[in-house]
């Protein structure tokens, strides 16, 4: 598959498909860098020091049961959970690969427009372990 635009992201929040909700899906994947620069260089040197990724996502707001609301309301401050995001809403493959982690919610923005605005819920989604990319 060469570039494609993204129009049917698969979006799972601990268990919880909300693809069909998705308006927006960001995936940041970075290492810190630890500067080791010694006397006697003339640029700064730096090492790859601990992983860190998230996931910001926006949601077009629902608070029907099993919906947007009722997912993530609950999961602000709440234990490590697993959150899973694909390109396509088909299954993995090399060309679809699944980014997949625990994670923990960091923030949840639930009700926040103003009049004649779409009801939208951005929420952004830490680390709470290892990042994983699978094609299978």
């Amino acid at each position: 598959m060469a570039q494609i635009v993204l129009t049917n992201a698969k979006v799972i929040i601990n268990s919880v498909d909300l693809s069909d909700h998705a308006r927006s899906v960001k995936v940041s994947y970075k290492a810190d860098q630890q500067d080791n620069t010694v006397m006697g260089n003339t640029t700064h040197s730096k090492l790859a020091g601990l992983l860190d990724w998230q996931m910001d996502i926006e949601f077009g707001q629902d608070w029907a049961a099993n919906k947007v609301d009722a997912t993530l309301f609950p999961l602000v401050g709440a234990a490590p959970f697993t959150v899973e995001v694909r390109p396509v809403n088909t299954s993995r493959g090399a060309t679809n690969p699944a980014y997949t982690g625990s994670a923990t919610l960091s923030a949840y923005a639930p009700l926040g427009q103003k009049v004649g605005d779409l009801a939208v819920a951005p929420a952004t989604f830490m680390a709470a372990g290892t990042l994983s990319r699978a094609t299978s």
